[in-house]
């Protein structure tokens, strides 16, 4: 069977792609490359790798497909120089790692509105790395654009929680062109990523926000009509 690398377990996305890939038997091992302890230590089928993202040159990271949930706010980071190591050297150092080392299909959480010539910081650093990781030439390369994420986090971040009180009635409202503004769950991001990553096509395939969400409702619908199908045949 295949094996996974997931970097960002600890992050809102990361934690929810490492829950999905437990509950199903895709992948033989899961390797999670972290700068602490992650929730998932001591779970049979984790491989767990505590190291400074500063050293990911140096480090061994083999695996058939990788997933990458990196991504902090400026806030948090502190200033640009530091948000954009871990949102655009971090990500794009850990690609070229594991495409050296025989990674075969990458998958990754960008953000809505990611243009290189954006003129929002920002947007324009996931831009970047949109462009950097395509020149790279994976065989498979997954780019998920998703709106405002929604979940449990492990931290408070206020202007996330603010867009999110004041989007959530407005949803309905949000139809058309507007659609892919929605808040997207990180449930329904981590199982596109895990569904997609399984279809085994070639070239570059960019997600945006309203597709995700679609996406993920198939997603649970034909995992819903396996479960019946199981239970039935296990009757």
């Amino acid at each position: 069977m295949k094996t996974a690398l997931i970097a960002g377990a600890t992050g809102l996305v990361g934690q929810a792609l490492v829950k999905e890939l437990l509950n199903r038997n895709t992948y033989e091992k899961l390797i999670l490359p972290a700068r602490r302890e992650t929730p998932f230590r001591n779970e049979p089928r984790v491989e767990e790798i505590v190291l400074s993202f500063d050293d990911l040159e140096d480090a061994e990271l083999y695996a058939d497909d990788i997933y990458i949930c990196l991504g902090t706010t400026i806030k948090k980071a502190g200033t640009k120089e530091a948000f954009e190591k871990v949102d655009y050297t971090y990500p794009l150092t850990l690609a070229k790692q594991a495409l050296k080392q025989g990674a075969a299909q990458l998958a990754v959480i960008s953000a809505i509105g990611a243009d290189q010539e954006s003129n929002f910081f920002y947007s324009r650093v996931k831009g970047n790395l949109e462009e950097s990781l395509i020149m790279l030439g994976y065989p498979s390369l997954h780019i998920l654009r998703p709106s405002l994420l929604t979940g449990p986090r492990g931290e408070f971040r206020f202007g996330e929680k603010t867009a999110e009180v004041i989007t959530k009635p407005l949803q309905f409202a949000m139809i058309g062109p507007l659609e892919k503004y929605r808040p997207v769950h990180a449930d329904d991001v981590a199982a596109v990523m895990h569904a997609v990553c399984q279809e085994q096509s070639s070239g570059v395939h960019i997600y945006q926000s309203d597709q995700i969400r679609h996406l993920a409702e198939v997603v649970k619908e034909k995992t819903e009509l396996l479960t019946e199908n199981q239970e039935e045949e296990n009757q």
